[in-house]
């Protein structure tokens, strides 16, 4: 993937001289009057992010998720290292590096937010020594976040052992990793996040707020049915919020195991419905992400109620934080 490399911004620099030239970006930086962090201030980095793009990568993505990174480090300030492997008949025996570094100015001269980035091309010849590469590049005394991105092969992902083992979180994306991404045996399966999770937290929010309403026991008296609907392209999302439904469920005292869990097609982006045996009991939630409209319709026996409500996904930005940090 040689153009995923050159996709992306920053200025190339020898793979031994990635320090250095860091701090030669942001010296350069103050020197033209750009925003850039004070010399012994560190630069208030946060967080060490390595986003590794995967086989499924291409050029525009890589570049969206670029963005995504820099969005996200207006928050949290960060030390992004980007991994850009190249498959074997890529032709290429050397590591390649570059370097970008963006400052972004807040109402005061003290709430200065940096961001740096390395980005790693490096060949199959030269995986053995991409850990140490990789090590140079982190702040030591940071927390490691680890985030595959359109991985191809779960278990040669498991190859990179420094990075999972290390990472205080390994981010995946349900809707475009390996079906066996969510189940493989991670050295550290507990610091495993499907961002997938993270974008629907409206969603959970939204419809646990109204389900909270109700007694637990009436909300799972008589249940026999519990159904997601979902748009073709929101396949994952079905299935977790699936899982997710099936867990809070069982908390509230439903045997789960006597439920039947169904999904299908429909026309809205999400919808969830929950049928019970007596007839005049239902629960029904169907939301547009397109539109951000949604509506409840639902009675347990207290007559029936209809209300309007948002319907929305988390911006790719603040579902890393999600998966991230809470």
């Amino acid at each position: 993937m040689p153009e995923i490399f050159e996709a992306l911004p920053g200025i190339e620099v020898p793979v031994g001289a990635i320090a250095r030239s860091l701090a030669h970006l942001w010296e350069d930086a103050a020197a033209s009057g750009g925003a850039a962090p004070a010399i012994d201030d560190a630069k208030a980095t946060q967080a060490n992010v390595v986003l590794h793009l995967g086989f499924g990568t291409t050029p525009d993505d890589a570049r969206e998720q670029f963005q995504t990174m820099l969005r996200f480090s207006q928050r949290y300030p960060s030390r992004v290292v980007v991994l850009c492997p190249l498959k074997r008949d890529a032709g290429v025996t050397e590591m390649r590096a570059k370097v970008y570094g963006e400052c972004f100015l807040g109402k005061s001269k003290g709430d200065t937010r940096c961001v740096e980035f390395v980005m790693l091309s490096y060949p199959v010849a030269a995986r053995a020594r991409l850990e140490d590469h990789v090590s140079v590049c982190l702040s030591t005394d940071l927390p490691l976040y680890y985030w595959a991105h359109r991985f191809s092969n779960t278990a040669r992902l498991a190859d990179y052992t420094y990075l999972l083992t290390r990472a205080k979180r390994v981010l995946v994306d349900s809707s475009i990793s390996p079906p066996d991404a969510l189940t493989y045996p991670w050295p550290q399966p507990s610091a495993l996040r499907d961002l997938v999770y993270s974008r629907l937290l409206p969603v959970r929010q939204t419809v646990g707020q109204f389900l909270a309403r109700y007694e637990p026991a009436t909300l799972v008296d008589g249940l026999r049915e519990v159904k997601v609907t979902h748009a073709k392209a929101l396949g994952a999302e079905a299935c977790v919020t699936m899982g997710w439904l099936r867990r809070r469920l069982a908390a509230c005292g439903a045997e789960v195991e006597a439920v039947s869990f169904t999904s299908g097609n429909a026309a809205e982006s999400l919808g969830i419905e929950l049928g019970y045996a007596d007839a005049k009991k239902f629960f029904r939630w169907s939301g547009n992400f397109t539109t951000r409209h949604a509506k409840f319709e639902a009675d347990f026996g207290g007559g029936p109620t209809e209300l309007a409500a948002g319907a929305s996904l988390l911006p790719p930005e603040v579902a890393l934080s999600e998966a991230m940090f809470f």
